[in-house]
């Protein structure tokens, strides 16, 4: 094998890692984004809709 043989392998090694630990950072994005939504809905619901009581 040449160097640039071996560092490939080591590359696709690492990859191969990488890959198996799954899509956590993709979770944490869609987790928060998530939160950010929900809570949006709750302040425009406390803050706007509740105080303006029943429309007659």
């Amino acid at each position: 094998m040449t160097p640039t043989d071996e560092n490939e392998i080591e590359l696709e090694r690492r990859i191969d890692d990488i890959v198996s630990q799954g899509p956590s950072g993709a979770f944490a994005v869609a987790g928060v984004a998530t939160a950010i939504v929900v809570a949006m809905f709750f302040i425009f619901y406390f803050v706007v809709y509740l105080p303006r009581g029943t429309v007659q």
